[in-house]
């Protein structure tokens, strides 16, 4: 099947956000439900998955090419930069982050990665919150990793210069804040299933589908 008229081309480079960086292997049609859908063909590294998703739904899912260098020096510098902490409870906090997960941006999947190092700093993230900036982490170097053409320990490496600085300034800085305002974390209740990150992108059979199906 021809690629020349979808927005992305075969051996690409994409990021999928919540599922991370992966490369177009094919780009070709399968019928589903008695009509001809045209798929891309989806290898992600992180997970060693190959995956198909519908090319009329790549938008809805975030699907989008990799960044330049410049914009990833940017969102690099971006961690390093003061910002205004956001709400203590995490059960909120959770959503908000996963929301800009969703989103995908290089900047929003920044801002994670700097707000809950940051929140860790200050006390232990739950356990739901833990894996979401284990996702978004990766997520990041690894898409850095590619535009900057580094190894991952060396984007991991640069991450972490920028972020250590300011994580010891606000470490400081809260622990003289009032432990009634941090007990708001201690509630680490399970939330709906619907809210893992895991699980937002299977919604349907068409979305995505193992290789062999």
């Amino acid at each position: 099947m021809s690629d020349k008229n979808t927005t992305y081309k075969v051996n690409q480079k994409i990021v999928y956000p919540s599922q991370g960086v992966g490369t177009i292997q094919e780009i070709k049609e399968k019928k589903f439900k008695d009509q001809m859908i045209l798929y891309y063909v989806i290898y992600l590294d992180v997970s060693d998955m190959t995956v198909m998703i519908p090319v009329e739904k790549s938008d809805e899912l975030g699907i989008r090419a990799i960044v330049s260098k410049e914009e990833a020096l940017n969102a690099i510098e971006m961690i390093g930069q003061e910002f205004e902490p956001i709400t203590s409870d995490w059960k909120l906090r959770y959503q908000m982050n996963l929301e800009l997960l969703k989103k995908g941006s290089i900047n929003d999947i920044a801002s994670i990665v700097r707000c809950l190092y940051h929140r860790s700093k200050v006390k232990e993230l739950p356990i739901l919150e833990r894996k979401l900036y284990d996702s978004a982490k990766k997520l990041l170097e690894d898409e850095i990793s590619y535009s900057l053409e580094k190894t991952s320990k060396e984007v991991e490496a640069m991450i972490h210069a920028k972020l250590e600085p300011l994580g010891l300034l606000h470490a400081k800085q809260q622990s003289s804040i009032n432990k009634d305002f941090l007990d708001s974390d201690d509630d680490e209740d399970f939330l709906d299933a619907d809210d893992n990150p895991e699980d937002d992108d299977e919604e349907d059979d068409d979305d995505m589908m193992d290789d062999d199906e």
